[in-house]
Formats: structure tokens, C-alpha cells, sequence
């Protein structure tokens, strides 16, 4: 560096995207004292999205599949806080923080823009009101004590009549986050009704909905029909040409005239960029950051977006790189190593990366892949997805709980616990003089043992 002043960067947003390029960053700290580097993110843990239909099914510990961001980034400062505005021209971010909302306004030079995605019901009636989502570790536990209150609620005699609309559930989108968890959630309605007395599995109905003619249509044609005929043979109802229009208190309606007595849809049909890009002065298209190959915001010196929220080009097929996982941890390093080329007067790389593989479990110790081009479905495909996503997740401590929890699921059945976040019952009130006295006599007595 030419100068002995800090460099401030600052990253919004510790998804895939910001959080790969501060653990690129973090190394370049440890060889430039000059590097001064901060990562907003409104939760203080890195989530690793792509096991998150196993904790809403009971396969894994809510805390085994999430890094505190504190253990993982020894040198880049964290604010947990959750940002409010972009303000480009001042270079100043505005967060709040704390269960007050504390605000707070941070200076920066070099800004990363990496707040990812939203879920998007394109205002269809009754959706933000009553559907559930999947995309944080909320959402998760949300969906499985969901599913256990039905559990329980249908196990009672009053619920006789009603049995079947408590025990149906509806999954939107047939891509690789709604295959998932239709598949997570059939495995752990059928696992656990056997622990009710009074539910039977013919009373489970777990429907799948997709627009599309086949699920999964990334993995193609053949895949696709594998990964359809699998789910119903397991008891998933598929229904492919036709989207959810809305929800009422009667059930899910669909596209094509049917009503599913139904209490609960999950909704993953739909993404939009973070809201909080909305009053960006800058190019967007379909509410993501338009960059150019080196991540670099045109027009504004110093910015740069990165993963589900930027429009990155891949000039081999003319269109914008998809915003997937394994593309946001790429796009953070190379984004990173373009940062300090900038800070240096190095040379930029343009981002470039084919994907290596897809992969979707359907429940059951089965699964479909696609890597290099090479099909594979059932327990290969499925022990892949396990593997794969073993060594992507950060920190030897979690690895090693993932796989604890892994091979106690072969053993022993799902977990049944309800994750009650609401504090103890207690009372306040004036005790009578004969309680006071009656107290105060045993504590006496207690004093002289």
C-alpha cells in the first residue's frame, strides 16, 4: 500500500457472497496492517442454507448447521446489526441494532453490497399473512414446530372431523429448495405419526405444486421424471402445471380450479432482491445491482455487489450468472482479490465459473445429481449431496456434529421436541400474613440444621 492510512471496507450482508469475501479478506489482513475491514449482517452467525430442510425435518441440530461469525472471522470487525439504508453519494450506511433498533451510521470507502434475497408472493391474497418460507434458520424451526403443533392438535378426539386438512401440507416451487423440503416434510409426517395413537399415515397428504411440466427442470428431462416418480411413490402428491393463486381460510387454491383443504403452504416459489436496493441511484434490473465482470457497481468508484443481489455477466452464455450458493462463495473470493488489485493499482480478474454440479435430496437416503455432465440418482446421488456438503461447511467442530447427526439418524427416530421460545409462567402477587409466616418458620428452621 502507498499510504500508512487505513483502508475502510465495508461488506452488508454475511450470506455466501459477503461472507466469502471477508474470509478472503481476512488472510490479506493478516499480511497488510492497513486493511481495516467491517461485515454487517443482521444475524450473527453464517448460515449454511443448502441443510436447512434437514432441521425443519429433525435430521440435524438447529446449531450444528450455523458458525458464529465471531469464531470464524478473527481480524475483520462484525456489527450485528441490520442495515436501513444505502447512502452512495455521502458513503453511509444507516443500521439499527439491538431489540431497541439502536441506530447508527457507518462511514465507509470501499463498500460491498452483498444483502442477497427476499421471498417474493407477488402479492397473491392471503400469502404473507398465512404462508411459510425456508429461507432462514427461523423459517426452519418455524416449519417444524408447525408440523408438530398439527401433529398434536390432530392426535386429540375433537379434531376428528378435521384430521385430514391439519395433516395435508402444500409446498410451492418445484426447484431444488421446494423438492427438498417436500421431501423432508413427507419423511417426517410419515416417521412420526407413528408415535400418535390416534393418526394414521393414510390420513398424511403432502402436495407438491410447480408451474412447470417436470420438477427440478435444471437437472433436465431425465432427472427431473426420476426425482417426480420417486417423491410419489413415497406418498407426495405432484401437481405440475399450475401455480398457488392464493390462500384463504378454507385451503390453498390453485391455478387450475382446485382448492386443497390444506392448513399449511410453504412457499418457495419466488425471490426478489433485498428491499433495501430499492433507492439505489444506480443500474438494476429485476431489483439486483447491474455489475460488470469485475463486480464493480458502473458509475460509482468503490462499490461493488456480489451474489444474489448483483447481476453478474458470464459473457460465455450471455446471461447473468445464477444465484446459487456454490457461484456466491467464487464470486466473494474473486470479488475479494479484485478489491485489493483496486486498493493496490493491481490487475482485476473478471469473474468466470462453469458449474461444477447440481445436486437435490429427495428424502429417504435417495438423491439426484448432475456433476461434470455425469447423471446420477438414488443412494449414490444422495450419499454425494452428503458428502459434498460435509466439506463445504465451515469449521471442523460443525462437521463433525453434522456427521454425529447423521449416523445417529440411522439409529434412533426423529425428534418430537416443540422449540417453545416463550418464557416460563410466573405471578406477582401480595401473600397473605400466614404465608409470610409459614416462610419465614421454615427458613428458621432450615438455618438450624
Amino acid at each position: 500500500m502507498s499510504t500508512d492510512r487505513p483502508k475502510r471496507i465495508l461488506i452488508l450482508g454475511g450470506g455466501f457472497g459477503g461472507f466469502y469475501t471477508a474470509l478472503e479478506l481476512e488472510k490479506a489482513m493478516a499480511r497488510d496492517s492497513h486493511l481495516e475491514v467491517t461485515l454487517v449482517n443482521r444475524e450473527n452467525f453464517f448460515l449454511f442454507t443448502p441443510m436447512l430442510h434437514e432441521v425443519a425435518a429433525s435430521d440435524l441440530d438447529l446449531t450444528h448447521i450455523v458458525n458464529p461469525i465471531r469464531k470464524l472471522l478473527q481480524r475483520v470487525r462484525f456489527f450485528h446489526g441490520e442495515v436501513q439504508s444505502i447512502d452512495l453519494p455521502s458513503r453511509r450506511v444507516h443500521v439499527v441494532h439491538g431489540p431497541e433498533r439502536h441506530q447508527h451510521e457507518i462511514d465507509y470507502e470501499y463498500l460491498v453490497i452483498a444483502l442477497g434475497s427476499t421471498t417474493n408472493f407477488y402479492d397473491l391474497p392471503g400469502l404473507k399473512e398465512k404462508a411459510l418460507t425456508m429461507k432462514s434458520l427461523g423459517d426452519a424451526i418455524h416449519l417444524r414446530n408447525q408440523l408438530i403443533d398439527l401433529l398434536e392438535e390432530a392426535d386429540f378426539e375433537c379434531a376428528v372431523g378435521a384430521r385430514k386438512t391439519l395433516l395435508t401440507v402444500v409446498v410451492a416451487g418445484g426447484g431444488f429448495a421446494g423438492v427438498e423440503t417436500v421431501a423432508a416434510v413427507n419423511d417426517f409426517l410419515r416417521e412420526a405419526a407413528s408415535f400418535y395413537p390416534h393418526l394414521a399415515k393414510q390420513l398424511i397428504r403432502v402436495v407438491l405444486v410447480h408451474p412447470g411440466a417436470l420438477i427440478l427442470p435444471e437437472l433436465g428431462e431425465k432427472l427431473g421424471l426420476y426425482a417426480q416418480e420417486k417423491l410419489m411413490k413415497r406418498g407426495v402428491e405432484v401437481r405440475v402445471n399450475t401455480t398457488v393463486t392464493g390462500v384463504c381460510e378454507r385451503g390453498v387454491a390453485l391455478g387450475d380450479g382446485t382448492l386443497i383443504n390444506a392448513k399449511t403452504l410453504v412457499w418457495t416459489a419466488g425471490t426478489s432482491a433485498s428491499p433495501v436496493l430499492e433507492t439505489l441511484p444506480c443500474k438494476k434490473e429485476r431489483g439486483r445491482v447491474v455489475v460488470n465482470e469485475y463486480m464493480e457497481v458502473p458509475g460509482w468508484a468503490g462499490v461493488w455487489a456480489v451474489g444474489d443481489c448483483a447481476l453478474i455477466p458470464d459473457h460465455k452464455t450471455g446471461k447473468p450468472y445464477p444465484p446459487t450458493a456454490q457461484h456466491a462463495m467464487r464470486e466473494g473470493k474473486t470479488l475479494a482479490r479484485n478489491i485489493l488489485a483496486a486498493l493496490d493499482g493491481g490487475t482485476k480478474k473478471a469473474f468466470e465459473f462453469s458449474t461444477v454440479g447440481l445436486l437435490a435430496a429427495i428424502g429417504r437416503r435417495a438423491g439426484v445429481a448432475d456433476i461434470l455432465g455425469v447423471n446420477f440418482s438414488g443412494f449414490v446421488a444422495w450419499f454425494l449431496w452428503r458428502g459434498i456438503y460435509l466439506s463445504k461447511l465451515p469449521r471442523l467442530e460443525k462437521k463433525v456434529r453434522v456427521a454425529l447427526d447423521w449416523t445417529l439418524d440411522l439409529v434412533f427416530a426423529k425428534d418430537l421436541v416443540h422449540f417453545m421460545i416463550l418464557r416460563s409462567p410466573a405471578i406477582s402477587r401480595q401473600e397473605g400474613p400466614e404465608v409470610q409466616l409459614s416462610r419465614e418458620t421454615s427458613k428458621a428452621q432450615v438455618g438450624r440444621q
